[in-house]
């Protein structure tokens, strides 16, 4: 009689309650949750949550981890399958937006509150900052943009992006930080277009 190796179906398991986990934060926040509120909102074990990680605040970290490296793995599907370089810039951005939209004003709040959480975001801007300048250096090198600094353009954009972090911008603005990306999507694409790109990079995304 044949065994079935018990890793897969508990990887499987844990890949299942990271995705459950991360709609949970991203709706409601982490800090608020122990791991029995967590276990009776997923209603699951208190065993099967520690599959994700050995306590509450490890499964948070393991949690929003999984879920950026998602987000960013999602994004950067949308940047390949868009010919057009110039345009790769928007659909960037733009993907970043998309992917914050579901966070909640409490999710955010309990990034400011702890830390280590408030780290891994920061991590993912800084990523994310980095990715802009290569696509803004690309946009420029095929032509599609215009020849800007791109080390400035790139600069400048991580400021923005810092500030959307530590939300100084929605503080000042009243934007989310979803909201936020999507009006510096508009500005970064209007202000390195071409004569004549501007409304149909502007329009790039929009549907996908």
């Amino acid at each position: 009689m044949s065994t079935v190796d018990p890793l897969p179906r508990a990887e499987q398991r844990r890949v299942e309650l990271l995705d459950r986990l991360a709609r949970l934060f991203l709706a409601e926040g982490f800090l608020g949750f122990g791991v029995g509120d967590l276990a009776s909102r997923l209603r699951c074990s208190r065993s099967s949550l520690y599959l994700v990680a050995d306590s509450k605040p490890e499964i948070v970290l393991a949690t929003l981890r999984d879920w950026f490296r998602g987000a960013a793995q999602r994004i950067e599907e949308r940047v390949l399958a868009e010919p057009d370089p110039a345009a790769r810039l928007r659909t960037y951005l733009l993907g970043v937006s998309d992917e914050l939209a579901p966070a909640s004003p409490q999710f955010y709040a309990d990034l400011v509150a702890h830390p280590p959480a408030g780290e891994v975001y920061e991590e993912n801007t800084r990523y994310a900052a980095r990715r802009v300048r290569a696509l803004v250096d690309a946009g420029v090198e095929a032509g599609a943009l215009r020849p800007v600094d791109a080390v400035f353009v790139g600069a400048a954009v991580a400021e923005v992006m810092a500030g959307i972090q530590a939300g100084r911008v929605g503080a000042a603005t009243g934007l989310s930080d979803a909201a936020a990306y999507r009006a510096l999507a508009d500005v970064v694409v209007a202000g390195l277009a071409r004569p004549g790109q501007v409304t149909d990079l502007t329009r790039t995304g929009e549907a996908r």
